[in-house]
């Protein structure tokens, strides 16, 4: 799907469904929260959460007591709603309107999240655009998790077609710049009661 197009099938969806119209929606996202917590990442750490729409991660991570975060999304309605609903907590996070696959960083950062965004790059030349993205943006020996739909999950989500990864497949894709740490499968139940088998890595950026 060209930019331009994702941009605007996306504009639509946040201006037009609920947080609960969703089946990404998670009040509690338990699987990155626990990711982070694995890492015992200090407080003043860099942390990005791409494609995050108006996750509640971002929350969380707030009232963690991390000082240091950029959420960013294609959607400029997304960034609106997380702003609108964060209130005055809205100006300790940095907010970026970008494509994940032509987001161009100004910094580096100690942990990159994306979940569910990754995997709605089926272009290869946006692909490797957001690898080479990632491998820039992220600080040597960094840290990098990535969660997309699994093998055995849907192929398409909100009306687009996604690309599938197995562990082996997804930890692929970034061997160049970054080491596999850990890979598994874990299943998203959304609200309107399907179930959605995710793959998740997490990586350390490599020293080249």
């Amino acid at each position: 799907m060209p930019l331009q197009e994702r941009k605007n099938h996306w504009e639509n969806i946040y201006q037009t469904k609920s947080l609960e119209e969703v089946s990404w929606y998670q009040p509690t996202p338990e699987t990155s929260l626990a990711l982070i917590k694995e890492f015992d990442l200090p407080k003043t750490a860099k942390i990005i959460d791409i494609g995050a729409g108006d996750s509640f991660l971002v929350d969380h991570l707030l009232d963690l007591g991390f000082g240091n975060i950029t959420v960013l999304d294609i959607s400029a309605s997304a960034i609106e709603r997380a702003k609108q609903r964060l209130g005055n907590k809205s100006p300790n996070v940095k907010w970026i309107v970008a494509d994940a696959s032509d987001f161009q960083p100004k910094e580096q950062y100690d942990f990159w999240h994306d979940r569910a965004a990754f995997h709605f790059l089926t272009d290869d030349k946006e692909i490797g655009n957001y690898i080479q993205t990632a491998a820039d943006a992220v600080s040597k020996n960094g840290i990098m998790v990535i969660g997309t739909f699994s093998e055995q999950g849907p192929k398409k989500c909100s009306g687009i077609e996604i690309r599938q990864y197995s562990e082996s497949t997804l930890a692929s894709r970034f061997q160049e710049h970054f080491e596999k740490i850990e890979c598994f499968t874990i299943d998203h139940k959304t609200p309107f009661d399907t179930v959605q088998n995710f793959v998740f890595c997490s990586f350390k950026r490599k020293n080249d």
